[in-house]
């Protein structure tokens, strides 16, 4: 099983100015072999490989002698990134490729193979860098795959190290009714458990938005170009990196109790990027990383050997009564409670939404067709057409 791990470089101001032309070249080199391959295909209706566009890297070295100062592993690299970078929107999960800038925010550059890990010692030692001294806060044994230096826009040096432990993740048991939660993902809580537990939102940007602001307009205020700008923008950028890392802790925490504490796990796809169009909450649903998190449950639920539940985000949730089936349509998002026509259930909201994505997760269908509330037609409404 793969495993990836990071820890944190501290290079020294020469290794600073080699790991600086590594990530120059590389992101030469990826541009370069982009506008190729943009070139071949637009004149010559050619789909280059990144074999092909590995053939000709030579004859740029010859071409650019500064190519020759890095690691000539690390620019094939670059080209096999723009490969599956094509690969990846030709088969719809990510936008077309386009070049890199020079002052992107985060840079990176990866070392396949030959560099060597010394945990006594405390080091990384990188081809054509050197030793950079590295803070190991675990050991881990394997066989060790591709390496990847990052910078980050703080000024912060990372290494992330691909490890193969040899391990096969253990086999998911199937889900017990009594051990499985469901999981409502919100705003107001961050989740609402189907046992009846709410997690508080740290709401870790909302908190730092003053000083943030503040750090912003002291930014704006300094002249391009000068020392002084460039001081403000790295307090921003850590401003930013704290918001950030406060977040990722959080949410850590919260993934490895839950996956620890349960048997199963059941949540509901969203979708974010179509959330985020609403300017009103935008900022809140970004702040909350809900993609981020249902990330950590998968693979921390895989390593456990936990099934997690998926339901799909058009499943009744919310609006349908847990307890007898009862669809109220005509609610809308400040209605935080209810209470069912049917069979006089008062539902909390969000806690209602958690019960069905553990019914509906565990049942794997839909409940039977059930008598609706007539839904008023209004606010953009077409008669006879659904909601949107």
């Amino acid at each position: 099983m793969l495993r990836r791990y990071q820890h944190r470089l501290y290079p020294t101001k020469d290794q600073e100015v080699l790991i600086a032309k590594h990530l120059g070249c590389c992101r030469f080199v990826y541009n370069w072999a982009l506008d190729r391959k943009n070139r071949a295909y637009h004149d010559d209706g050619l789909s280059l490989s990144k074999y092909d566009l590995m053939k000709d890297l030579p004859a740029l070295k010859e071409e650019l002698p500064w190519l020759k100062e890095v690691n000539a592993q690390s620019l094939q690299q670059s080209i096999y990134h723009l490969s599956r970078a094509f690969t990846n929107f030709f088969e719809g999960r990510a936008e077309e490729p386009t070049f890199k800038k020079k002052h992107s925010p985060e840079q990176s550059f990866t070392v396949p193979q030959s560099y060597t890990v010394d945990f006594e010692q405390g080091t990384v030692k990188l081809p054509k860098i050197g030793s950079i001294k590295t803070v190991f806060h675990r050991a881990f044994l394997g066989t060790t795959k591709s390496a990847t230096v990052i910078r980050k826009s703080t000024g912060r040096y990372l290494i992330s190290i691909v490890v193969e432990d040899g391990r096969k993740p253990p086999k998911p048991a199937d889900p017990v009714p009594d051990q499985t939660v469901g999981i409502d993902l919100g705003l107001t809580h961050y989740a609402v458990l189907s046992t009846g537990e709410k997690v508080e939102n740290p709401k870790h940007l909302k908190i730092s938005q003053t000083r943030l602001a503040v750090l912003q307009r002291r930014l704006d205020r300094k002249q391009k170009g000068s020392k002084n700008r460039n001081k403000a923008r790295l307090k921003v950028a850590r401003c930013h990196q704290t918001i950030a890392d406060q977040r990722r802790d959080f949410q850590h925490q919260l993934s490895s109790r839950l996956v620890r504490e349960n048997q199963a796990l059941a949540v509901e796809s969203l979708n974010v990027d179509g959330m985020v169009k609403n300017h009103t909450l935008a900022g809140a649903i970004s702040d909350a990383g809900w993609g981020s998190f249902v990330s950590m449950l998968a693979y921390k639920c895989q390593e456990a050997g936990k099934p997690l539940l998926e339901i799909g985000m058009f499943e009744p949730s919310s609006k349908t009564c847990s307890v007898c089936g009862y669809r109220k349509t005509d609610l809308t998002l400040k209605d935080r409670e209810w209470t069912c026509p049917e069979c006089g259930t008062h539902h909390d909201r969000d806690l209602n939404a958690a019960i069905n994505i553990k019914q509906i997760a565990l049942t794997g269908a839909e409940r039977a067709e059930e008598p609706v509330d007539p839904l008023p037609i209004g606010r953009g409404m077409i008669a006879g057409k659904p909601p949107a």
